[in-house]
């Protein structure tokens, strides 16, 4: 795989975590999002160092450093409760609960697994402006290789990130959403539980 390759890869990632698109939100979910920006300047230093540190830390290690930053930065439980959709609201609390820690194993082991090396890339916040769904902080990672820097948007939620954005409109939780109504349809809320904290164990194994 070519370098350029390798960085759309991990680029691509970071819309991984999108949930739908951002004016589909609702209006009580659109709190405007104070340090927004410092927000993502953290999780970005966060990932910088792992991604400089990657070979040595391992995927276990890389997941280990990653985890308090997704957890700090990222608002799981609401992104979480969008990704399961309708079904949510039947859920107990306790299945909401578990439901919610593999949720964030999940996406934490994808990060862990996708920045699995550095080659020069900058991520740096370039901007912040408001939205009809709240504060939107807006972002590139600037490729090494001399290649297009990828534009990356956060919507915040209470000083959270609620949505990521590639190119500003590119929303892959939708597709997540998709593929965890099937999951739920055919298998049940235990079913999807199972199948994420799989997919989390085998990112990084």
């Amino acid at each position: 795989m070519t370098r350029s390759r390798c960085a759309a890869r991990r680029t691509l990632s970071l819309a991984g975590l999108a949930l739908s698109a951002c004016l589909a939100l609702p209006a009580p979910f659109a709190d405007a999002a104070a340090g927004g920006a410092d927000t993502v300047r953290s999780f970005y230093s966060t990932l910088l160092d792992t991604m400089r540190n990657a070979t040595a830390l391992g995927p276990q290690g890389r997941y280990a450093r990653l985890a308090p930053a997704i957890r700090q930065s990222f608002d799981i439980p609401f992104m979480t409760r969008l990704a399961v959709g309708p079904e949510w609201n039947s859920l107990t609390p306790a299945q909401q609960a578990e439901v919610t820690q593999a949720f964030e194993r999940y996406v934490t082991a994808v990060y862990a697994e996708r920045f699995h090396k550095y080659t020069g890339e900058q991520l740096n916040v370039t901007g912040e402006q408001p939205s009809p769904a709240g504060t939107v902080i807006a972002s590139q990672i600037v490729p090494s290789d001399g290649t297009a820097a990828v534009h990356i948007n956060y919507l915040m939620r209470d000083g959270k990130i609620a949505d990521v954005y590639l190119n500003g409109t590119i929303s892959e939780l939708a597709t997540r959403r998709a593929e965890f109504s099937g999951i739920l349809k055919t298998q049940g809320i235990t079913g999807l539980i199972t199948a994420l904290n799989s997919k989390a164990a085998a990112l990084v194994s």
